[in-house]
């Protein structure tokens, strides 16, 4: 029969090349996951408790305790303490950690272990109170994985707590914005959005110059240029920053919440939310900057620059601004766009624009030249005058349009929603009331959008008016580069010597070059 003896492991003081009676070094770690007054009186408890539990035995010498506050446990890298505990221990400075319990030193499970394992290499011990376990044990590890799995539990619980907190916020129509980092808007007591009105003025700004048919380069080029700072306190303007702001729905007075949402409760990671999970749209939930009528125009602008036809591989052409005809001339043969060219040199010099498609692919693909730039601004001009001169006759009436009926379409999407959350209730089909809900909320955007198109076209008629009432019958003597921007959609090129000027207010007016 087979003698089993049994060899004690040694202790640590052995292991570690030191005396046996040499005190082991042992500090604690504490961390509080909220900052409210209830836990931060349990922070300094825990950080009073070790230090005279740690201090009253003769066996330790105390190493300090490092403490992390108002800091969530689903990962270690924003622990400052925490990581700086570890430098120390790996480094041969400390023998024992001891701490509260498991969720207080990770709610993650790889992070537990990997730390637990990286430090047993090292010869350092953790101790968790509350569970009564020491990693240097024989069952230490086996624990702790079982241990630290309920502690990831809770963790997932706690983000899908917090996650139907904001989704109940969300359905009651709460915003939840940063307003720190929100160009024209703070936040009262109360947490509401409010206006700062010089702020405000900028984002009005931006909104006009865009209208008036400047880039968003050209936008965020002049904010610079004028030291205005952004939402973020920034010196340096983006495009990308300014399309942010003509996009948000917030200045307008409407808010779509949960546009991100969390993948992954351990990592925090947020992505863009393209239907993974529900999304909730506020009408007049604040003060809006901008009317909806102009956002609807900026929306209508930005998709039609969007869509500008091109020749290059993704067949889409890039939208600038750099001169008054650019982005606006278009051909009457194939609907590309012109460029803008110098022909000649010297005195002979001229100024051109030319069809895209002609000049990249011959007169196979478009027999349309170039036209002077000189004579297109002699054209406007004309075309102005003839305005100015009889308004009564080219100036329509306000645009009569359908009245749309939102409270009927608005009750039958309450009926609809009511109708499904019975249904997920009762664990039933859901998809075609959902797939009717979603046809009748497009359907119901795309009558405010023809609606604010109506709205905002009639507005641009009485700023019309209102101009040529100034001028008094005045006639233009030279071409106006940002009147022309104000006022023209776009130019239909008919040939090297007709145009059509197509007016925001839908009047045309075709010329001579």
């Amino acid at each position: 029969m087979a003698t089993v003896t049994v060899i004690p492991a040694k202790p640590m003081q052995e292991l570690k090349g030191l005396e046996a009676t040499a005190r082991l070094r042992v500090c604690a770690y504490v961390r509080v996951s909220t900052d409210n007054e209830e836990q931060l009186s349990s922070y300094q408890a825990q950080v009073e408790h070790y230090t005279s539990y740690i201090k009253n035995n003769p066996a330790w010498e105390f190493c300090g305790i490092f403490a992390d506050e108002g800091i969530s446990g689903t990962n270690t890298k924003k622990r400052v303490e925490f990581n700086r505990m570890i430098e120390y221990c790996m480094t041969g400075k400390i023998d024992m950690v001891i701490t509260k319990s498991i969720s207080r030193f990770a709610r993650n499970t790889l992070d537990t272990l990997k730390y637990v394992r990286q430090l047993k290499e090292k010869g350092v011990a953790i101790f968790f109170e509350k569970e009564n376990v020491n990693t240097l044990d024989s069952k230490g590890e086996f624990l702790i994985t079982l241990l630290g799995s309920l502690a990831q539990e809770e963790s997932s619980n706690l983000s899908q707590i917090t996650r139907m907190g904001i989704s109940y916020r969300f359905q009651e129509g709460k915003v939840l914005v940063n307003h720190n980092k929100f160009l024209g808007y703070t936040k009262d007591e109360q947490g509401q959005l409010v206006i700062v009105p010089e702020e405000a003025e900028i984002v009005r700004r931006i909104y006009r110059e865009f209208l008036d048919g400047k880039s968003p380069y050209k936008i965020a080029s002049n904010l610079q240029r004028d030291g205005i700072l952004t939402g973020a306190g920034g010196s340096h303007w983006y495009d990308s920053t300014v399309i942010k702001i003509l996009r948000n729905e917030k200045y307008m007075g409407d808010a779509l919440l949960q546009k991100t949402f969390t993948v992954d409760f351990l990592t925090k990671k947020r992505v863009k939310n393209t239907g993974h999970a529900a999304q909730y749209y506020v009408e007049n939930s604040h003060e809006a900057i901008i009317s909806k009528e102009e956002f609807a125009a900026v929306q209508m602008e930005l998709e039609r620059r969007a869509n500008m036809r091109g020749y290059s591989k993704t067949g889409k052409s890039k939208f600038t601004s750099d001169y008054a005809f650019s982005g606006t001339l278009f051909c009457g043969n194939c609907g590309s766009k012109f460029r803008r060219m110098k022909w000649g040199r010297g005195k002979n010099e001229q100024i051109v624009w030319v069809c895209i498609n002609h000049q990249m692919n011959g007169n196979e693909a478009c027999e349309m030249k170039a036209v002077k730039e000189k004579a297109l601004e002699k054209a406007f001009v004309r075309a102005m005058n003839r305005i100015i001169a009889s308004k009564e006759t080219y100036i329509i009436e306000e645009i009569s349009g359908t009245e749309y009926d939102f409270e009927a379409i608005d009750a039958r999407l309450k009926d609809l929603q009511q109708e499904l959350v019975n249904v997920v209730r009762n664990n039933q089909e859901y998809s075609s009331l959902a797939a009717e809900i979603e046809r009748l909320q497009v359907h119901k955007q795309r009558l405010k959008g023809d609606e604010a198109e109506k709205v905002w076209r009639d507005r641009m008629r009485e700023d019309f008016m209102a101009y040529l009432d100034a001028r008094e019958g005045k006639l233009l003597d030279k071409f106006d580069g940002d009147l022309f921007r104000r006022l023209v959609e776009k130019v239909k090129v008919l040939s090297m010597v007709e145009v059509v000027f197509v007016f925001k207010i839908g009047v045309e007016m075709w010329e001579i070059l």
